[in-house]
């Protein structure tokens, strides 16, 4: 095996012009790959934060089975009532990974500035609960840049009547903060309700599509416009580890059945479309590049190979003759595609670190589509990936070796010592 291994090492460095030019194949693909897998973690981390804390989403919503259906036209049906809310309240908080659950009420109708008016949509929710909920929503890095004063969204828990509205809502009624406003709704029971409010603070909701018609309100506000003292359209519940959304939704799921609450629980995932759209589609676009290298790679390695068996012919019989059984020969050349695919690898790492951290430090932004705002581009490392990149090239660059071997074991002692 020590022979072997040196033989291989030889063997590369005889033709080096050939093996630098596979290894920066390899290298360079890995790299590639290593680099937007970084790239779509950071994605997926985003949008997932964006999802849970930027769109006050949560990680459980928990709602009267029915509610998102049958409870448009007939809301009042499928509200929780006052007593189920704080029965189903107390069940949740006896979990340890319950750090939160907050009542809301969603709403739509007319809000006016005296000359014109627009439709809106509302959700209402309890300016503390707005403010806990939002915490994450940015990194560390992203907090440190003053980007949370951009996005965060604040209610004023002393006042009711001050409400939060979208950038381009404000806009397009020639609004400014602190100036009134009146909206106008239907109560559960059909009748009109109508209000006066005043502009607090405004947000971007991130999204071209609701930018100009999106509001958040206090809970109270809600439910004095609909006339739903006490009720909620869903609980929001937020968790202490995103990890355990699967296993808590089961687990509550079990517990609120077993209450006799006839009740759905959703995860984030399941109401975010928005960010399982982005991920099917990174996903799919990972494994068409991921495909394109592979490709590459075994293409490099075989190419290399079989030169290399071409040129070493005659040294090839020299070893025969000596004693080097088939097998021996078989040996010595998948380890020398093994330890050219395995340096390039590394070098690859190498490359994708360097690239990654020059990438996160040059501070570029850009606008994705359908963004109302510009996001910070970074590269993470994905552990998971590039170790399965890393073992599925070593493995397919060993393999693609084995054909060139194979031919040049063939070969007779007599044909090939023979030849030029």
């Amino acid at each position: 095996m020590k022979n072997t291994f040196k033989l291989a090492l030889r063997g590369l460095m005889r033709n080096r012009r050939r093996s630098l030019v596979t290894l920066l194949a390899i290298a360079l693909g890995f790299s590639a790959i290593t680099l937007f897998a970084g790239y779509t973690h950071n994605v997926y981390d985003g949008l997932a934060r964006q999802s849970i804390h930027g769109e006050l989403l949560g990680h459980l919503t928990l709602s009267k089975r029915g509610m998102r259906k049958e409870g448009k036209l007939d809301p009042e049906r499928y509200m929780l009532t006052a007593n189920e809310v704080s029965a189903i309240t107390k069940i949740l908080q006896q979990e340890p990974h319950v750090v939160l659950i907050s009542p809301r009420l969603a709403m739509s109708g007319l809000v006016s500035n005296g000359r014109a008016s627009t439709i809106f949509i509302a959700e209402g929710i309890e300016p503390s609960a707005m403010e806990r909920l939002q915490q994450n929503i940015l990194t560390e890095r992203e907090k440190a840049s003053g980007m949370y004063e951009k996005v965060k969204k604040v209610l004023d828990p002393k006042h009711d009547e001050v409400v939060e509205l979208s950038e381009g809502l404000v806009d397009m009624l020639h609004l400014k903060n602190g100036e009134q406003a009146a909206v106008l709704v239907n109560t559960l029971t059909g009748q009109a309700n109508a209000l006066d409010i005043t502009v607090g603070h405004t947000f971007n909701t991130g999204n071209a599509g609701s930018n100009d018609k999106f509001a958040f309100v206090s809970l109270a506000l809600a439910r004095s416009l609909l006339d739903a003292e006490g009720r909620a359209d869903r609980l929001t519940v937020l968790l202490d580890d995103v990890k355990q959304t699967v296993a808590m939704r089961d687990t509550l799921q079990a517990k609120l059945n077993a209450a006799g609450f006839d009740v759905e629980i959703q995860t984030w995932q399941e109401l975010s479309d928005f960010y399982n759209q982005v991920h099917g589609m990174f996903d799919m676009i990972f494994g068409f590049i991921f495909s394109i290298v592979l490709t590459v790679v075994i293409m490099s390695v075989a190419n290399s190979m079989g030169m290399t068996v071409v040129e070493r012919t005659r040294e090839i019989g020299t070893l025969r003759a000596i004693g080097l059984k088939r097998s021996g020969v078989v040996k010595l050349f998948t380890m020398e595609s093994m330890l050219l695919t395995l340096i390039g690898c590394v070098t690859g790492l190498l490359i994708t670190l360097l690239v990654r951290w020059g990438i996160n430090v040059a501070n570029i932004s850009y606008t994705p589509p359908n963004s109302a705002a510009a996001v910070p581009l970074l590269v993470d490392l994905d552990t998971g990936r590039i170790i399965f990149t890393f073992f599925l090239m070593g493995i397919v660059g060993t393999l693609a070796a084995y054909m060139p071997a194979r031919r040049a074991a063939k070969k007779d002692i007599i044909d090939a010592l023979g030849h030029v």
